[in-house]
């Protein structure tokens, strides 16, 4: 396990102070949980971009192609 050192708000401090208070967690827990949360969430969004360029790749790969096609017919 690594050690990190924080900076964080006031208020973000304030405010997770006040939610761990209730719900009986561990600062260190609670920190854990919200960066593995938000590793899937930008994990998710890196995985939904590569997604769509992709599929704007393909598109453009196809259009090309089909103008290729076409100018190739008229060639003939």
């Amino acid at each position: 396990m690594k050690t990190v050192s924080l900076k964080i708000e006031d208020s973000i401090f304030e405010e997770t102070e006040k939610i761990l208070s209730r719900v009986k967690k561990s600062r260190n827990n609670y920190i854990n949980e919200a960066i593995a949360y938000y590793n899937r969430h930008q994990n998710q969004f890196i995985a939904e971009l590569k997604r769509k360029n992709k599929s704007e790749l393909t598109s453009t790969g196809y259009l090309t192609a089909i103008k290729d096609f076409e100018r190739d017919d008229y060639v003939d």
